[in-house]
């Protein structure tokens, strides 16, 4: 999947969750999750509107959801590469599976 296509699916669900709150912020994370498979902490934070997108993942943990975390570098708009996180989705809890 190319990043404009990434960007569109991140901008649906900003669309869909649009609060600040933290459930809105952890909604969101799970839902990329779910429909991306993974997501790294640069686009949660610039995508997703997610500031500190760790606490969110660590709620997400406790409420079931099996993530990965494996790290990539991943280049700014400044043009500096940054060593990031990549968040893989691994398995959902039961009560969220269709």
């Amino acid at each position: 999947m190319n990043t404009n296509s990434r960007t569109a699916i991140m901008a649906a669900i900003v669309s869909e969750y649009p609060s600040q709150t933290t459930a809105a912020q952890r909604q969101r994370l799970a839902a990329a999750l779910e429909r991306l498979g993974s997501v790294t902490t640069f686009e949660a934070m610039r995508f997703l509107d997610i500031y500190d997108p760790r606490p969110r993942k660590l709620e997400l943990l406790e409420a079931g959801y099996q993530i990965a975390m494996v790290k990539e570098y991943a280049t700014t708009e400044s043009g500096e590469m940054h060593r990031i996180g990549r968040y893989v989705l691994k398995d959902i809890p039961q009560e969220a599976k269709p």
